[in-house]
């Protein structure tokens, strides 16, 4: 019941910066919690940034710093605003949506490409 749509990947040089939107339709008022994961080449996917419906963020300690999310509510939309971009930045992001219902249930955009060149 929740449609997640990811856009702002592409190719960015090292130092350079992007940013990503997440649009969100459906059952949003189900919604606790918006974040980003990524996940390159051979890699595991692994958190990025996470926002709860309340305003509290967290980040992983390799984007923090250089990374910031944020809500747009009137659009809902979920953005990513990445700094100071690193070629170890490369990977595939996803939006992630987790309801508050139970059983809780984590919804997935299709994913961006960021590509950050050294």
């Amino acid at each position: 019941q929740v449609q997640l749509v990811e856009s702002g990947g592409g190719l960015v040089q090292a130092g350079g910066s992007l940013r990503l939107s997440c649009a969100a339709s459906g059952s949003i008022f189900r919604l606790s919690a918006m974040g980003w994961y990524r996940q390159a080449p051979g890699k595991q996917r692994e958190l990025v940034a996470t926002i709860t419906s309340g305003g509290s963020t967290n980040y992983a300690d390799s984007v923090k710093g250089r990374f910031t999310i944020a809500r747009d509510n009137a659009r809902n939309t979920v953005y990513l605003q990445m700094n100071s971009l690193k070629p170890e930045d490369t990977a595939v992001y996803s939006c992630n949506a987790r309801t508050s219902t139970f059983p809780q249930y984590d919804y997935w955009g299709q994913g961006t490409q960021v590509t950050v060149s050294s």
